[in-house]
């Protein structure tokens, strides 16, 4: 009997271990960055509804260069997987 985990294991092994790595190491990074970009944004709500919209532009702009960032770590997983299939 075949359990999930073992297919999925089976799957995973698929490529070398650095490749792999450098695929986990992108998803981790894209993802503190959508983390990050979330956090500016709700800055810049609260700051909005403060009145100070000023600092709410210095949080948009910080948000938009974490989405880009994420971006970026998004588009070299998507080429690791692109090219490996």
């Amino acid at each position: 009997m075949t359990n999930t985990s073992t297919s999925v294991k089976k799957e995973q092994s698929n490529g070398s271990s650095a490749e792999n790595q450098k695929g986990i190491e992108n998803h981790k990074k894209a993802a503190k960055h959508h983390e990050e970009a979330a956090k500016h944004h709700h800055d810049a709500a609260k700051h909005h509804e403060a009145g100070n919209h000023e600092k709410a532009c210095e949080s948009t702009v910080k948000a938009n260069g974490h989405h880009c960032l994420a971006a970026e770590h998004q588009r070299e997983d998507l080429k690791h997987h692109t090219l490996n299939n």
